[in-house]
């Protein structure tokens, strides 16, 4: 069964590999896998589409949560979450079907990034399924060929991550308590 998985890390060299290291190690196949920057450039969120048994799910996310270089890993999979994928498809079709090739774009609310006399390139974001069954309708015009991102997930829960101030280069490990005391 599909888990979506939702990570704060830590913008690094090596934390992308620890991740899907430990996915490959237990034999997890990961069908999709986004990482991007966030506000803050010390920061990266990623995001992972792994097939795991589901009575293994809450086993992943506490592995993950150990990592190095992982603040924070969530299953967003039956959560309240919104999840979108970006994918580009090129259509080869003849001069008859190009304007049915548009309406059916309108329709999926893909739009033309751009235009050719043998076809289109095309963009449309949404659901994975509804991004399935666009391929399935453009299949019927012609040729196509597609590039999808993978899929991009942000919770709505409204829990906040409480990070623990940094500890400043150089100062002992008690000194760290105190700063955490003083925040508290």
């Amino acid at each position: 069964m599909q888990q979506t998985i939702s990570l704060l890390v830590e913008n690094k060299p090596g934390a992308l590999m620890r991740v899907t290291g430990l996915l490959s190690q237990r034999g997890y196949n990961i069908e999709s896998l986004t990482v991007a920057r966030t506000l803050d450039t010390e920061l990266s969120r990623m995001t992972i589409t792994v097939d795991v048994e589901p009575n293994v799910r809450s086993q992943v996310i506490k592995q993950m949560n150990k990592l190095i270089n992982v603040l924070q890993a969530t299953d967003v999979t039956e959560g309240p979450a919104v999840n979108r994928e970006l994918m580009l498809l090129r259509v080869k079709t003849n001069q008859q079907n190009r304007t049915a090739v548009l309406k059916e774009a309108e329709i999926f609310q893909a739009r033309v990034v751009d235009s050719t006399t043998e076809g289109f390139a095309l963009e449309a974001t949404g659901d994975p399924e509804k991004l399935d069954e666009f391929i399935d309708v453009m299949r019927s015009y012609g040729e196509i060929d597609i590039a999808r991102s993978g899929i991009v997930s942000m919770s709505l829960d409204n829990k906040k991550l409480r990070l623990s101030p940094p500890i400043p280069k150089g100062a002992a490990p008690e000194d760290a308590l105190e700063l955490q005391g003083a925040q508290s």
